[in-house]
């Protein structure tokens, strides 16, 4: 049996390079289910995206998905992409394994915790807003940080200048005035230790499943990182969210950082979905 690809609507372009096409996959000229890619957003016209796989339940554990996602492999190569990109549920088990058969890697993992009382800070802490002045130092810092993780994930320095500059420029396009924007400092005994974002999305249509207010950045100095202040400015997310009306919080953490991620499963944060990539 032959498994291809057939077009369902003509190939969409825009001003900036970004194609997109819907497909049928046919075994034998026999639609058994269906395939969107695109190039993403971000990234650029180099990176391709599988949005959507789907095969019909009848059709299903016979290999069609294996061979679709092959096929939209060479699909994304002809487009001219070095790379495709992927999100998969986390409770969506054959395409996780199809995924990890196929080479993908994970890129990170979002996660969201729902929220219910606000807890209260360790003695000795105190969380501020972020004072003007110190937001230039604070943007440098993480913007170099964003493009550093991006590059050792497999996307390259132009890419990762592109995302970084749309990015910070749809989150934070007033600074630390951004509406919906949480810029806090955190204080231990008066010194300042640590630095919290956090971004209210109650009105984002993807808020139900990937939080309400979400945490973009969390971070402690170094010298004073292994003494808990990174759980306090998780702690203090989440009682601003609240205060602010969200009831879910939501983070993404990149692959293979383990303390992040353990620190996220002890406050009680679940995975939602997995984002994967695979060079091609």
């Amino acid at each position: 049996m032959t498994t291809t690809l057939r077009p369902t609507e003509p190939e969409r372009h825009t001003d900036d390079g970004g194609r997109a096409r819907s497909y049928e996959v046919c075994v034998n000229s026999r639609p058994v289910g269906s395939v969107r890619l695109t190039t993403d957003a971000r990234l650029g016209p180099a990176a391709g995206r599988i949005e959507e796989l789907r095969i019909d339940e009848p059709d299903r554990h016979r290999g069609r998905g294996t061979v679709a996602a092959l096929a939209a492999e060479e699909v994304l190569r002809g487009w001219g992409c070095n790379q495709l990109l992927a999100r998969v549920p986390a409770q969506a088990g054959s395409a996780l394994g199809l995924a990890g058969a196929l080479g993908y890697r994970e890129r990170g993992r979002n996660m969201v915790k729902p929220l219910a009382e606000p807890p209260a800070l360790p003695e000795g802490s105190a969380i501020r807003p972020m004072a003007e002045a110190g937001y230039p130092a604070w943007y440098a810092h993480q913007r170099a940080g964003y493009i550093s993780d991006l590059l050792e994930r497999g996307v390259t320095r132009q890419q990762a200048d592109a995302k970084a500059d749309t990015d910070y420029r749809t989150l934070l396009p007033h600074g630390p005035a951004t509406q919906g924007t949480l810029l806090r400092v955190l204080a231990h005994d008066g010194t300042d230790v640590g630095t919290l974002w956090v971004a209210l999305r109650t009105d984002q249509p993807d808020a139900a499943r990937m939080g309400e207010a979400y945490v973009f950045s969390v971070e402690v100095a170094e010298e004073h990182r292994g003494h808990g202040h990174g759980r306090t400015l998780m702690l203090a997310a989440e009682r601003d969210s609240l205060a602010a009306g969200a009831r879910t919080l939501g983070l993404h953490v990149f692959g293979g950082n383990t303390p992040a991620l353990r620190l996220y499963e002890s406050l009680g944060y679940e995975v939602v979905e997995y984002q994967l990539y695979k060079p091609l």
